[in-house]
């Protein structure tokens, strides 16, 4: 008798051990993958959205700037000492900002 309730629960079982092995596995997704993602989509989207003309900034291709304008979705950067150098970009081109008193004090703080 105890051979056929053993047999009996052992697809049950199996079902639930599935079940739990699924609801891990996504749990797992979500808490590694997609929770940090959405943490790093809010900061670069915070970060555009404080944008200001004469902030220093870091393209995603490596060139350093100073934002000259800025519209809805896109800026105005000059880049180097060339006042001529004036190049419009995509705002989601931009890495890194650093704000002007940042910009002084970190210079102070290398000398």
């Amino acid at each position: 008798m105890n051979l056929l309730l053993n047999e009996a629960a052992d697809p049950m079982m199996s079902g639930i051990v599935m079940v739990v092995y699924i609801v891990l596995i996504v749990a797992f997704i979500y808490f590694f993958m997609v929770r940090p993602q959405k943490k790093e989509q809010k900061k670069t989207s915070a970060m555009l959205a404080n944008l200001a003309v004469g902030d220093y900034i870091c393209t995603t291709s490596g060139f350093y700037g100073v934002i000259i304008d800025i519209s809805d979705d896109a800026v105005v950067v000059e880049f180097g000492k060339n006042k001529n150098c004036r190049i419009s970009m995509q705002k989601a081109a931009i890495a890194q900002v650093e704000k002007p008193e940042q910009a002084v004090a970190s210079s102070t703080e290398n000398k």
